[in-house]
This record gives structure tokens, sequence and C-alpha cells, in this order.
């Protein structure tokens, strides 16, 4: 029997990738402090975010390997995260209209032996020009409002995109193809899982 592994998030989204995958799983919701030191990169920043979420939950997981994440976009320099308001939505997607950005999300897993690993993976996405209507009639379906950079790839901003580089669930919130691999590094078979 495998040993027992947690999903430290509430995003509907990460549950759906492991669930994806095969993977059994339980979660357990981190309330874990999501600010971001000034200046800090952003490679660094989504793995910081993530450790903490792990070191929320962990206390309470005795025994199970546990895995946070974070997600955040970075446009002409700007860290953008969730939106707190339907404005902020409209200035975020404004920001992405016509331009390339990038979409970091950090991992990190806490192992029962006491080992805890993370890592960043970026992925480069571009945007048609976007016009003030479709932005509006976007932030109105409601799903804008609780995703990084005020958009979802895998629903209605599909429509939005022109082109990405690199690994797509990057962007939806949890590259699981590195995630496997760095589980399987610390000891936990996401393979072929037993349950």
């Amino acid at each position: 029997m495998s040993p027992r592994f947690v999903l430290a998030s509430r995003s509907p989204r990460r549950r759906q990738i492991l669930e994806l995958a095969g993977w059994v799983f339980d979660v357990q919701e981190s309330q874990a402090d999501e600010t971001i030191p000034p200046g800090m990169p952003p490679d660094a920043a989504v793995q910081l975010l993530a450790r903490r979420k792990v070191e929320a939950v962990a206390p309470s997981a005795p025994g199970a390997f546990v895995l946070g994440a974070d997600t955040i976009v970075v446009c002409n320099g700007r860290l953008l995260g969730k939106p707190r308001t339907e404005t902020e939505a409209f200035e975020m997607l404004r920001l992405l209209s016509g331009r390339t950005h990038d979409v970091w999300t950090g991992v990190a897993i806490a192992a029962p032996h006491g080992k805890t690993v993370s890592f960043a993976e970026k992925t480069a996405v571009t945007f048609w020009e976007l016009s003030d209507e479709e932005i509006t009639s976007y932030i109105a379906t409601g799903e804008p409002m609780d995703k990084a950079g005020a958009y979802g790839i895998q629903g209605r901003a599909a429509l939005f995109v022109r082109r990405i580089e690199g690994d797509y669930l990057t962007v939806v919130g949890l590259p699981l193809s590195r995630t496997a691999r760095e589980l399987r590094r610390l000891g936990w078979p996401p393979y072929g899982m037993e349950t």
C-alpha cells in the first residue's frame, strides 16, 4: 500500500490535474500567507508560496507526501496574482492583450522522511489583441476572479490564446510531468498506483 498523498490546495484545477493522472489523494486546504516579498524574482516567489502551503499542512498529515503549488503571471515586469476587483481584472487583461507573458508555477513536496523539494516551471503565453468588449464580457462570467493574471486557459480564456511555449498544465496550475518525476525521486510511485 502506498503512503498517503495530500494536496495542500483548494484549487479545483489542481485537483482535476491530479485526477487526470489517476492518483489517489486527499485535499487539505492551506491557510498559508500568500504575500510575496517585494523584489523577489518570480521563480523564487512561487516556490516560497508553495513551500508555505506545504509547511502549513504537513504537521497535520504525518506519514504523508504533501504537495503545494502556486501560480503567478508576469507581464512587462509586473507580477499578477488573483484580481481583487473586476476593475483590477480588467486592467490585468488589458495589460496581457496582444502581448506575450510568462506563467510561473512553483511546486513544493514534503516527503514523510523529512525531505522537502521545490521547483518552478515557466510557460510563455501570447494573447491576441482583445477588445474592451471581449474583456468586459469575460469578466462578467466570473471566471477571472480566482485566477492568477485574471484568466483561466482551460476555460473561456482559451479564446484569447494565440500561442503557448512550454507545458500547458503549468499555466493551468500544476506541471504534472515534472511533479511526477520529483515525486518518484522522493520515493512516491505515481505510476501504476495501488490504493
